[in-house]
């Protein structure tokens, strides 16, 4: 298991990254402002005109460090890819699962059957905590559906059944998860999910975080060994990182959708906190993007109770975990690939 490792994460328009031997220095208006070594870091990403000089470049690549870069509002722009790691012999069984039917639709089964679980355990808790008769039975049926899908894909024989499975629980969920926004109802409630651009505040806060967590399922997979791009669940399409959200699917209600949640139920993002673009695209200005990393950063060190394993591993490490357990099914060393179940 590797050691969990810091990302830094730098906004501030015209900063300067470079390297100073084994240190990394970050540069404001030819200033130093921070310098940390760089082997406490595993991954920097940057928003907007953040320049990282090229010898930076080369020693993130040569080490295996995550760079990635993002638009100033957090769209995905360019991710850094250094030499391809991991054995050959386990991306040619990646790859050649894809020509049994059944191995697919049995990983895939697996993926979905951990994500409903992990999202109705999201809902259930949402439930319990509720103040409102009916959040409380709004949370509680959409659970319910939740439940009878699990059931449903113990049984299905298709691909695209499963996939029809998952979309119709995914329906229910977000359609029960205004009920779960405590506070500021109105700016926050969920109608529906537009991506880009986001057409409101929650679709903006949770665009921006599955942004983050799918690069960090990226340099997972990356880690192990396996493609990216070779996945099961989602269809594969050219520059598609199919395998990454297949992985990101058991962590999207857990950890991204739970840290939307708490931000705005705490009072830390509040309406105040976006601004609207040109032709209707809504954002986070700096500050809430500065308070949703921070919180991120932190929820990410949280340990949680991995029931294969049979141990607590930090959030952050969940997706790494998870990149470990499919390798060893492909290899031939489990029988079944084990989904990760937060309780």
């Amino acid at each position: 298991m590797k050691q969990i490792l810091n990302t830094l994460y730098v906004q501030t328009q015209g900063t300067y990254l470079r390297l100073d031997h084994d240190t990394l220095q970050v540069e404001i208006e030819k200033q130093k402002a921070l310098q940390m070594p760089l082997h406490h870091l595993g991954g920097i990403t940057v928003f907007g005109n953040v320049l990282v000089s090229p010898f930076l470049i080369h020693r993130c690549a040569e080490d295996g460090r995550s760079l990635v870069w993002l638009t100033e509002h957090g769209q995905f722009k360019a991710r850094l890819a250094g030499n391809t790691t991991g054995n050959v012999l386990l991306r040619q069984a990646q790859h050649t699962a894809l020509n049994h039917a059944l191995v697919p639709l049995d990983i895939a089964r697996y993926i979905v059957a951990g994500k409903l679980q992990n999202a109705r355990s999201v809902l259930m808790r949402a439930a319990r905590e509720a103040k409102q008769e009916g959040d409380r039975t709004q949370l509680s049926q959409a659970a319910s559906i939740h439940a009878e899908a699990i059931r449903k894909t113990e049984k299905v024989e298709d691909l695209e059944k499963l996939r029809g499975i998952e979309g119709y629980a995914a329906k229910a969920y977000f359609g029960a998860f205004t009920a779960m926004v405590r506070h500021h109802r109105a700016a926050f409630a969920f109608t529906e999910r537009s991506r880009r651009p986001p057409k409101d505040p929650i679709n903006a806060l949770l665009s921006f975080v599955y942004t983050l967590l799918a690069n960090e399922c990226i340099a997972a997979c990356e880690g192990v060994g396996l493609d990216p791009q070779i996945g099961y669940l989602h269809a594969l399409r050219p520059g598609r990182p199919a395998l990454a959200l297949d992985l990101m699917e058991e962590l999207r209600a857990p950890l991204a959708d739970r840290l939307v949640l708490t931000l705005i139920n705490r009072g830390q993002i509040t309406p105040d906190d976006f601004i609207e673009r040109p032709g209707g695209a809504i954002h986070l200005h700096k500050e809430g993007r500065a308070t949703l990393l921070q919180t991120y950063q932190k929820r990410k060190q949280e340990e949680v109770f991995h029931p294969v394993v049979d141990t607590k591993v930090p959030f952050g490490l969940i997706a790494h975990t998870q990149a470990r357990l499919l390798a060893r099914h492909l290899r031939g060393d489990l029988p079944t690939y084990q989904p990760f179940i937060w309780r």
